[in-house]
């Protein structure tokens, strides 16, 4: 059921032991949202804690509270007044979701291809990062941010809009971010954490980039990775930041081994639909960011994916 921001206030308010998620493969709004809003219902005393059923990008341990962070148990059992899924639809978030009673679940996104399953949904896909609905969130519940939870906050928002860069920045993202730089965040410490990359996670990227194919008239730049490339290409992080400069292309993706005929895509645009892409795979997104995952021998999943975005890039 869809709920209003005041009641999913409210709803907050009303609990006291609270655990909070996010989906598998967290990223900075993720990982920031759940911290950031883990942090401000500590201080009104609550038992907040949050659970991640995957490993965090280590560039993202500068971020206060990181070590906090559980990954569920085989087996346990987890119990709340609520549960609080941030940044995506309950299913993507791993063995969490099953593993905890709570009387209620809240579901705050900003993807518009939430499916809309949770108990309670705030859903508001004209924010460009769920970090920037906890922003006005934590101002509707009448608090105020501490450090901690501004610089949670805003890394989640410069991650998820290329760092101010990208289409979804709006006005009031930027005042936002203004909120916490007033407050003290070190936005060039961010910055610098973000972009960092080991030796050995560089050259994944140089090896990746030298796979590089052009489809569609140069419309459609990708990278595919099978399963012996995979070896070698350990990240991907940063890699469609990389492809999405080449001149002409309004598509660029990554289709990545993940096991036995199965494989990650992830997509990023210019204008194009690429969350409607996703869709059509049970994926999902943002209209230029978003991805999926594909079942099927590799050279089945790259026919797949190369017709889908040849479709949309026809329309």
């Amino acid at each position: 059921m869809k709920i209003t921001m005041k009641e999913a206030a409210r709803l907050l308010c009303d609990a006291q032991t609270i655990i909070l998620t996010s989906h598998i493969r967290p990223d900075g709004d993720s990982i920031g949202s759940t911290l950031g809003l883990m942090h401000y219902l500590r201080s009104l005393g609550k038992d907040a804690r949050v659970l991640i059923d995957d490993e965090l990008p280590r560039i993202f341990n500068i971020l206060p509270g990181t070590e906090t962070i559980e990954r569920p148990a085989k087996g346990q059992r987890y119990t709340a007044d609520l549960l609080v899924v941030c940044d995506v639809e309950l299913k993507r978030t791993g063995a969490v979701v099953p593993s905890v009673d709570a009387l209620h679940i809240l579901n705050i996104d900003h993807h518009v291809t939430n499916d809309e399953e949770a108990e309670y949904l705030y859903l508001n896909p004209e924010y460009a990062a769920t970090c920037e609905i906890m922003h006005d969130l934590i101002l509707e519940m009448g608090g105020t941010f501490t450090l901690d939870i501004a610089t949670c906050l805003y890394t989640g928002m410069a991650t998820d809009t290329g760092f101010f860069r990208f289409s979804n920045t709006r006005p009031h993202t930027m005042r936002a971010a203004a909120d916490f730089l007033e407050i003290g965040v070190k936005q060039s410490k961010i910055a610098i954490a973000m972009e960092m990359k080991s030796y050995d996670e560089m050259m994944a990227q140089v090896k990746a980039i030298r796979n590089l194919e052009m489809f569609y008239d140069g419309k459609a730049a990708a990278v595919f990775i099978d399963e012996e490339k995979a070896k070698e290409v350990t990240t991907t992080e940063g890699l469609l930041d990389k492809l999405r400069v080449i001149e002409g292309t309004q598509v660029v993706f990554f289709m990545k081994w993940l096991e036995k005929d199965t494989y990650r895509v992830s997509m990023r645009s210019k204008g194009t639909n690429v969350s409607r892409i996703a869709q059509g795979f049970g994926g999902g997104g943002h209209i230029r960011a978003a991805g999926c995952t594909l079942h099927g021998s590799f050279e089945e999943s790259k026919k797949r994916i190369l017709a889908a975005i040849g479709e949309e890039l026809s329309r």
